[in-house]
């Protein structure tokens, strides 16, 4: 299997990761609620993917809910010394299987002792505050009383540090106000573009930028570039479109999700993919959507 070494590392607050994470969502049912359909082939994709050399996991006990970070625990717990896992907080699930905002001191309070609890761990690496939003994008609500309950708890010694999960630029700023901020996970990818700007701004302070929806989420990326482009690389569209990102700039860290050891495989050796400067010149060309 492609080793996940080969993407290069970045930091994640105090630690080193691999730029090639892995992101948890998938390993749940369908819509991300209940269980996993093949609950073994499940703890045989974390394994596989702790076999490559990932370090960095992303997950959220709102996924399943439960459901992943149970899978986490039963597939990789003792946990190795240079794993980091990211949880975020901010939503909830309800019985059918909606997605809801929980951002109350009690809500967010309650999901860190979740996470702790199904993590089997004292501590969390990182929680990102995850901003509601549109739900799916960003607006520029005060996040300010949300942050500041993550921030004291991280004062209590439960958290390690934290990040931000579908924010702008402008809650970037006021979350830094209140506490350190060592990554911003967005929706970013090579045809969704919005946050250029914010990316560059992150990598001048040595801030870690995750892209959600890395190979467009439930509408996967489809584009005639995209296609010519894999074809001249003899590479599927998908592994091409995460070598861009990998390419595009040294701090974005990629958690790309399968539920499939074969597809993690793939995800995996666009690492090794390098694309040339006239080729990148022709994705760069794509109109964000």
């Amino acid at each position: 299997m492609s080793n996940a070494n080969k993407a290069g590392t970045f930091s994640l607050g105090d630690r080193s990761v691999n730029r090639m994470g892995y992101g948890a969502m998938q390993l749940a049912g369908p819509q991300v609620f209940g269980p996993p359909k093949d609950r073994p082939a499940a703890v045989a994709v974390l394994r596989a993917a702790l076999a490559a050399g990932i370090n960095h996991i992303d997950t959220s006990d709102f996924y399943g809910p439960h459901v992943t970070n149970q899978l986490i625990r039963e597939a990789l717990y003792p946990y190795d010394e240079d794993m980091v896992i990211v949880t975020k907080v901010g939503a909830s699930r309800g019985a059918d299987a909606s997605w809801n905002p929980a951002h109350s001191a009690a809500e967010l309070t309650s999901a860190v002792h979740d996470n702790l609890r199904n993590l089997n761990v004292d501590v969390l690496d990182v929680v990102n505050y995850r901003a509601w939003g549109t739900m799916h994008a960003p607006d520029d609500a005060s996040i300010e009383e949300g942050f500041s309950t993550l921030a004291e708890l991280q004062r209590q010694g439960l958290i390690r540090h934290l990040g931000l999960s579908n924010v702008s630029a402008a809650q970037v700023k006021q979350a830094q106000n209140i506490a350190p901020v060592v990554c911003v996970q967005n929706h970013y990818n090579l045809s969704h573009r919005d946050d250029e700007a914010l990316i560059a701004e992150l990598a001048q302070q040595g801030i870690a930028y995750v892209p959600f929806f890395p190979l467009g989420g439930f509408n996967p990326l489809q584009s005639e570039t995209l296609s010519s482009v894999a074809q001249r690389l003899n590479a599927s569209p998908l592994r091409v479109a995460l070598a861009w990102l990998l390419q595009r700039s040294p701090n974005i860290l990629l958690i790309p999700g399968t539920s499939s050891v074969a597809h993690l495989q793939e995800n995996l050796s666009a690492s090794e993919l390098v694309i040339t400067p006239e080729l990148l010149a022709e994705l760069d060309r794509l109109v964000c959507a």
